[in-house]
């Protein structure tokens, strides 16, 4: 069994696990690679309410280009606004907040 201690110390012994629909695991695949967190961080953070805080780095940056670079494209795709789907709508708030985010630290 592996076994890793966390940032306070303690035994991670424990595995959870949950089946996601394609569309959902690339939407939590986008806020994790956004959030500059490890997927594992990620999901702590938000199942525990807690904040999640982004600091600027390369990797954050060249997730906030790939996903606009994706987002593009699919809007280039979409004739109607109604094509839109939620998950991109979400994205697109995230990277918003994000980008916000950044640029309040740069101030």
């Amino acid at each position: 069994m592996e076994r890793s201690l966390d940032s306070n110390g303690r035994w991670r012994r424990k595995t959870v696990a949950f089946r996601v629909s394609e569309e959902e695991a690339k939407l939590l695949d986008d806020c994790v690679n956004l959030s500059g967190l490890t997927k594992q961080d990620y999901i702590m953070r938000r199942l525990l309410h807690r904040e999640v805080v982004v600091q600027g780095n390369t990797r954050v940056y060249k997730a906030l280009r790939n996903q606009m670079a994706g987002i593009y494209e699919e809007l280039q795709r979409t004739k109607q606004e109604s094509e839109i789907s939620d998950e991109m709508l979400y994205t697109i708030q995230l990277i918003a907040e994000t980008l916000n985010g950044l640029k309040g630290e740069q101030e």
